[in-house]
């Protein structure tokens, strides 16, 4: 039997070996938070990586820079990469809102680059572009248009360009075509990459789509939070489906890819993982996203806007871009514009192994529409 000391004794010994165990797991937390810490510090460098030769010399005549401009009164920041700076420009304008695409586009095989100057501008108030100090007021859709048509006059006297090219995708897609409408002089063609048209009809189809799957598939957990917030109802989306919309959609490979399950793997370790910002930039990609949800309306500008309505026509060549999986900003949706869309000409493309980013998921395909089709002027494809 077990007397009271010896009792005494087991117990202050379980403690002590518990507190030892707590000490060591601390211990190996810290240990594995300096390490991230410090490799995040030291592949942050912030540099632009060069094109390279067969002999692993930057490859001569390309470019590849990051550039910070004054853009209508605000500092904002941009990467300009190509691996010939004589071939025509293009000013690619990223989706979210404030969702900068440079350092998850370094993850997929390069496309644009291949044929253009590319500018990959991040956004007023997005990335290379935050500033704490910046007013909410002033990142407004017309804003943002306005600013489009900045960069596109900078990109046009840089390189001694009468025009150039203008590529939106998602988000982007709703500033890009806007924009193309607005000053058609400015540009040979827009490139809509997964366009937005009406987006609210878009996450009702997305919705309905969603629901069947999950009863088809036998996922009750899903389809129950599904159903507490019944949008197909709603004159928008409530807070509490937008924070769980994303999960949802990349369960079922109809979110930013295909293959995308995570936009933890998909999306934010890219980015904290690129070594061309740097780790302040990297925070201020997610400081700008929070900022952009919480202080400004772009979101629910978007939600609210009929794009079929506000842009019947376009004074420039036009080619859509489109995944069949793509429920973020629906193929359905995007189809019937194209085809009620005025154009002096126009070019549909679907990709039927792609959702929401065709560019990063059919990346051959892609190339070929650039170069057969958008840079001579045709629609043959």
């Amino acid at each position: 039997m077990i007397n009271k000391e010896n009792k005494r004794g087991l117990i202050q010994s379980l403690v002590r070996g518990g507190v030892r165990m707590i000490l060591s797991i601390l211990s190996i937390l810290f240990v594995c938070i300096v390490v991230v810490a410090g490799a995040l510090v030291i592949g942050s460098k912030g540099v632009p990586k060069p094109f390279l030769d067969e002999r692993g010399k930057p490859l001569e005549g390309s470019i590849s820079e990051k550039i910070f401009i004054t853009i209508n009164g605000v500092e904002q920041g941009m990467f300009i990469k190509g691996k010939d700076k004589t071939k025509p420009v293009l000013l690619f304008v990223h989706g979210g809102p404030a969702m900068p695409e440079y350092a998850i586009s370094q993850k997929y095989t390069e496309v644009l680059e291949n044929y253009f100057t590319v500018c990959w501008w991040d956004q007023r108030g997005a990335g290379l572009s935050y500033n704490e100090n910046l007013s909410p007021e002033t990142i407004t859709v017309g804003q943002l248009i306005d600013d489009t048509a900045e960069v596109t006059n900078y990109l046009r006297k840089r390189f001694r360009q009468e025009k150039i090219y203008l590529m939106g995708h998602s988000w982007g897609t709703f500033i890009g075509i806007q924009a193309a409408a607005k000053d058609p002089e400015l540009y040979y063609a827009y490139i809509g990459m997964s366009q937005v048209s009406k987006q609210l009809q878009s996450e009702k189809l997305a919705y309905q789509y969603m629901k069947n799957q999950f009863k088809v598939t036998g996922d009750k957990r899903r389809l129950k939070k599904l159903e507490k917030y019944p949008i197909w109802e709603m004159d928008t989306l409530p807070q509490g489906y937008r924070l769980m919309r994303d999960d949802l959609m990349h369960s079922l490979g109809i979110g930013t890819t295909r293959k995308m399950k995570s936009v933890v793997t998909g999306i934010f370790l890219p980015i904290m993982q690129s070594p061309e910002y740097t780790l302040r930039e990297k925070l201020n990609v997610w400081r700008g996203k929070i900022f952009a949800n919480k202080a400004t309306n772009l979101w629910d500008k978007m939600l609210e806007t009929d794009l079929t309505r506000e842009v019947k026509k376009l004074e420039v060549p036009v080619y859509f871009c489109e995944g069949i999986y793509d429920y973020t900003a629906s193929y359905i949706e995007a189809k019937a514009y194209y085809h009620n869309l005025e154009a002096p000409l126009k070019g549909f493309y679907t990709f039927y192994q792609s959702a929401h980013s065709p560019m990063f998921e059919e990346p051959e395909r892609f190339g070929r529409i650039l170069q057969e089709d958008v840079l001579t002027g045709m629609n043959t494809l």
